[in-house]
């Protein structure tokens, strides 16, 4: 079992210990008024490298790089002060989810071989996160609900509290330190923009559509930024890239500059404006 120590240094730094390997764990911040850990620090290596899964992923790896960057892109990004009250990831799923991109996550993890190592009182059962106990195993989110686990995760958004330290550096540390954990995020993020394609494919007529535009709704609604009437004007308009650019314009202007320099990035070396969406093939052709 990892047993966890932390401390808070130089006012808002909390570090952790596992093993016996001393790490961050994140920084205490405000949020409109919420309170909660941030972790956007890292080296190149824990970032993802879309050239590293390319020969498994083909061009998704592409794809999601400009979200993942605009995300945070390393394997340990966290913050736990909004309302999903957790999440995580190199494209931040967030727990407030049922059936979500974090909740499959973490199911994930949880039949990894060290799972019990960092979570000993959490089990699958019937293919959801239960904790466990002398009752037996009480499942923690539904396809209704995800409070429990949130509770769980982070109780409050009030303060910082030691339960929401120790869970995220059970999280930051696994991360770091197992393959097999990073391989997980990646699976799942390639395979939740696919899946969610084939259904932006159909609501917004995407069929034959170019990748750059695609990618954009995908990134929009990976977000939240826009709703689907901004995005169906925006992609009617004589320039659909720059409308649904715009779309982020000026709240998310930070994440719209990331986004349109990553993807004149991948447009100049030859990978973006190239291909566009099969419906029938449900792929990029």
């Amino acid at each position: 079992m990892k047993i966890v120590s932390f401390s808070l240094e130089n006012g808002n730094q909390y570090f952790g210990k596992i093993d016996g390997q001393r790490f961050y764990i994140g920084s205490r911040v405000s949020y409109e008024g919420n309170k909660g850990l941030m972790n956007l620090k890292g080296t190149a290596v824990q970032k993802y490298d879309r050239n590293l899964y390319r020969d498994t992923y083909g061009f998704w790896a592409d794809f999601i790089h400009p979200t993942a960057i605009a995300e945070g892109a390393l394997f340990h990004t966290l913050n736990t002060y909004d309302k999903a009250h957790f999440t995580f990831s190199f494209l931040q799923y967030a727990a407030h989810v049922p059936n979500g991109d974090f909740v499959v996550y973490f199911r994930k993890l949880l039949a990894l071989p060290l799972a019990k190592d960092y979570f000993p009182d959490l089990s699958i059962v019937n293919n959801r996160i239960c904790k466990m106990s002398d009752h037996g195993a009480i499942p923690i989110e539904s396809d209704t609900s995800t409070e429990l686990l949130m509770d769980y995760l982070n109780p409050s958004l009030k303060e910082v509290e030691d339960t929401e330290v120790i869970q995220a550096a059970k999280f930051v540390h696994w991360a770091q330190n197992d393959k097999a954990n990073r391989d997980v995020q990646i699976d799942i993020g390639i395979n939740h923009f696919k899946n969610k394609m084939r259904a932006y494919a159909t609501q917004y007529q995407l069929d034959g559509v170019l990748d750059t535009v695609c990618f954009l709704v995908a990134d929009i609604r990976h977000q939240g930024r826009a709703k689907t009437p901004a995005i169906i004007a925006a992609l009617q308009s004589p320039i659909p890239i720059e409308a649904l650019l715009n779309l982020g314009e000026p709240k998310y202007h930070e994440r719209v500059k990331t986004l349109r320099a990553e993807i004149n990035r991948l447009t100049t070396e030859g990978t973006f404006g190239v291909r566009k969406y099969s419906v029938e093939r449900g792929e990029f052709v």
